[in-house]
């Protein structure tokens, strides 16, 4: 089930809840009781599965004009 973090206006507080998707936008309640809160965006990074960048391309340079695919 996916999480989603909030910040209550009230108090600042952070948490976070796990709810399902059809509920990601409902409203949510701060641990201290108080109704005024936002969800906050969070950020995901996204890798391949080594985690390592993609290689460089072969041929020298890169680039059309750099890498001799022109004509």
């Amino acid at each position: 089930m996916p999480r989603y973090d909030f910040r209550c206006r009230s108090c600042g507080a952070t948490f976070e809840l796990s709810r399902p998707m059809a509920q990601a936008n409902d409203p949510a309640v701060c641990p201290e009781g108080h109704p005024d809160t936002v969800k906050l965006l969070s950020t995901v990074a996204v890798t391949g599965a080594s985690g390592a960048a993609a290689p460089a391309p072969s041929g020298g340079g890169g680039g059309c004009c750099g890498g001799g695919c022109c004509g």
